[in-house]
């Protein structure tokens, strides 16, 4: 589940920067980094809930 997670992410990051989302706060090529951020994060949470 985690691969599907991240695969799609990083998907997400290679679409915003070839057109960019419009989603508030993902407007700009350079905002991509913020997919990242919230990549990491959704990783962490990922490894804390399994056993």
């Amino acid at each position: 589940m985690s691969k599907a997670i991240a695969f799609i992410l990083l998907l997400a990051m290679a679409v915003h920067i070839i057109r960019p989302l419009g989603l508030p706060g993902l407007r700009l090529r350079r905002d991509f980094w913020k997919i990242a951020v919230l990549a990491i994060a959704v990783m962490m949470a990922t490894t804390l809930i399994r056993p």
